[in-house]
C-alpha cells in the first residue's frame, strides 16, 4: 500500500472510531434522563411483551388510579402517601410537595420517580388527568378502556 491511502484509511478510522465514542458518551448521558413507563401490574409481573421488569433505584414513570381511602397526609410536612392501581395489584406512591389541584381519589394520574422497594415509589413529580375522556393510552389498553378524544369541538 502506498503511503497516500495508508493515510486515508488512517484518517477514515479515526473519524469511524471518534465519531463511535462521541455517540457513546451521549447514549451514556442521556441514560439518566430516560424514564419508562409502567402500570402498576407491570412492576409486579413485567412489561407485558418483554418480561422485563423495573430495578430498584431506576426512574420510572408510572400511571393508574388513585385506590379510595390510601390517600394518607402528613399533618407538619407537605409529605403523601397513596396507593395505585389498574386491574391488579397496587403501588405505593410517597410524594412530598403540592399535589395538583385535580388530585383525589379514584382520579387517574401519573407520577414520575424512582422505584424505592418492589412496590413503593418515591415521586418528584405527580400529574392528574385534565380531562375526563383522557388516559394514557397504555393504561386504557391495560384497563380494556377505548382511547378517544373528546369531540366538544374545543380541539378544531
Amino acid at each position: 500500500m502506498n503511503s497516500r491511502r495508508k493515510q486515508r484509511l488512517f484518517a477514515v478510522s479515526s473519524v469511524l472510531i471518534l465519531l463511535s465514542a462521541a455517540i457513546g458518551v451521549m447514549l451514556y448521558t442521556l441514560n439518566d434522563s430516560i424514564d419508562v413507563f409502567y402500570t402498576p401490574s407491570e412492576i409486579h409481573n413485567g412489561k407485558d411483551k418483554t418480561g422485563v421488569m423495573p430495578q430498584l433505584g431506576q426512574r420510572i414513570r408510572i400511571g393508574g388510579l388513585v385506590v379510595p381511602g390510601s390517600v394518607k397526609r402528613d399533618n407538619d410536612t407537605l409529605a403523601v402517601s397513596f396507593d395505585l392501581m389498574d386491574v391488579g395489584p397496587t403501588v405505593t406512591v410517597r410524594y412530598s410537595g403540592i399535589l395538583p389541584d385535580l388530585f383525589r381519589e379514584g382520579q387517574g394520574i401519573v407520577a414520575t420517580g424512582t422505584l424505592e422497594t418492589g412496590t413503593l415509589i418515591v415521586a418528584h413529580e405527580v400529574l392528574a388527568k385534565h380531562d375526563e375522556e383522557y388516559m394514557p393510552p397504555e393504561l386504557a389498553e391495560k384497563l380494556g378502556v377505548h382511547h378517544k378524544k373528546p369531540d366538544d369541538g374545543a380541539y378544531q
